[in-house]
């Protein structure tokens, strides 16, 4: 899908951005907004408040008390729910078509008055929640702080990226209500913000309620970006921990350019076709002919603020060593950039990236947030429906140059897992 259907766009007079999309297959409308703030927008000493907004988003406001959001959605068979980046947070729910207004004054209301929701009680509360999604999605899981230690050696302190969304539970714990409510005030305004509707609505009666519901919360002006900070490693950095997981594991990390360029969408395809599936080069070299890892994979998290990442991930098998496998995946690596084979690498990437694409499109929640996510980013909607053909211009020399310019370089981090007495 190559040309982006007919998109209703609209700003209203408080900034508020508002994208609007007819999809008339079933009776039911996704309503999706981004705020523009993450990870990166928060300062040394208060971090992980955009994530605890995510939680904090549903303890109340105004008009709504806690948990009823949820309990209003769920209860006329819509779905709901929202994510925490390192560049934004975004909260969606997909309903029967009927219920637009009511989703829409949903989000509204806490747009408008959720400081009458942001409680010592709530905040209390919810430092506690993350606190325990830490520890059962990062600290108590194996290998669970992987791409936190990645980005803390790939990243100087002080970088945006330095720290993962989740934060740090110390700063969570010294952060004050007055914190909060700062937060709030500075980043969920209207202008830092892009509302998508898709399905089975009227465009332009569905751009009137949106205006309707959202247009009297009154304006600021966005918060100043943070500025884009290139991150420069020339020397690999190290981090070896013992620590009881079932067999060592290595994790590679990389900076690759900013999302939305030409370079980025190379290395994607380059990335794509060393390490995704079990027809990857990767895969194929060091879990099936070497037999050195139970599994081998490597993946791109597109950012927008100076850099991206690139991350590899191999378990070892029982023996193996991990300096090894990290040898068989430069080996790889410097063979793709020459090989004959690489067209067909290139090609079958490609596939894969497109199904992923076809597979986004192909849901109202997931065209939604995609509207969402490149008018928040890029100022560009129709972004959602060129990415086949972005990705399909890169050449097999394009890819290769991206391999020999961002991962086989000397600059990179490593983290390795052991455990007693497990070879390296």
């Amino acid at each position: 899908m190559s040309e982006s259907p007919p998109l209703t766009r609209l700003t209203l007079d408080n900034g508020l951005r508002v994208v609007v999309a007819e999809n008339r297959r079933v009776p039911a409308v996704a309503v999706n907004l981004w705020y523009f703030v993450g990870s990166r927008n928060e300062t040394a000493g208060r971090t992980g408040l955009a994530h605890l907004f995510e939680h904090l988003m549903f303890q109340g406001s105004k008009n709504v008390p806690n948990g009823e959001h949820f309990t209003l959605i769920t209860s006329l068979g819509g779905t709901l729910n929202a994510t925490t980046s390192f560049d934004r947070t975004n909260y969606f729910e997909t309903v029967p078509a009927h219920a637009l207004e009511l989703a829409l004054w949903l989000e509204a209301d806490r747009m408008a008055t959720l400081p009458h929701g942001l409680t010592q009680e709530n905040l209390d509360n919810q430092r506690d929640v993350v606190a325990n999604e830490r520890r059962e999605r990062m600290d108590n899981v194996p290998y669970g702080t992987a791409l936190e230690n990645l980005v803390g050696l790939l990243f100087d302190e002080g970088h945006p990226y330095h720290h993962m969304p989740i934060g740090s539970m110390a700063d969570l714990r010294a952060a004050s209500l007055s914190d909060i409510h700062d937060f709030f005030g500075k980043h969920y305004t209207p202008a830092n913000a892009v509302l998508s509707v898709v399905g089975d609505v009227d465009a332009a009666t569905a751009a009137d309620l949106c205006a309707r519901y959202f247009g009297d919360i009154p304006g600021a002006p966005p918060p100043a970006r943070p500025a884009h900070v290139a991150a420069m490693i020339d020397a690999p950095r190290h981090l070896d921990l013992v620590e009881p997981v079932p067999a060592p594991a290595i994790y590679l990390g990389f900076v690759l350019p900013e999302d939305g360029t030409a370079e980025l969408d190379a290395a994607t395809v380059a990335v794509t076709a060393l390490g995704r599936g079990l027809g990857a080069r990767l895969h194929r070299r060091l879990v099936r002919t070497e037999r050195q890892a139970q599994s081998a994979s490597f993946n791109v998290i597109p950012l927008v603020g100076g850099a991206s990442l690139a991350v590899f991930a191999a378990l070892a098998v029982p023996g193996a060593s991990l300096a090894d496998i990290e040898a068989g995946f430069r080996a790889e690596l410097e063979l793709f950039a020459k090989s004959a084979e690489a067209a067909h690498d290139v090609a079958r990437a490609k596939a894969l990236l497109e199904r992923d694409r076809l597979a986004e499109l192909s849901t109202l929640e997931g065209v939604a947030d995609e509207l969402s996510g490149n008018t928040c980013l890029f100022d560009a909607p129709e972004r959602a429906y060129t990415t086949v053909s972005r990705l399909g211009a890169v050449t097999v020399q394009d890819a290769r140059n991206a391999v020999a310019k961002y991962l086989l370089t000397p600059g990179y981090a490593a983290v390795r897992y052991q455990t007693e007495g497990a070879s390296r």
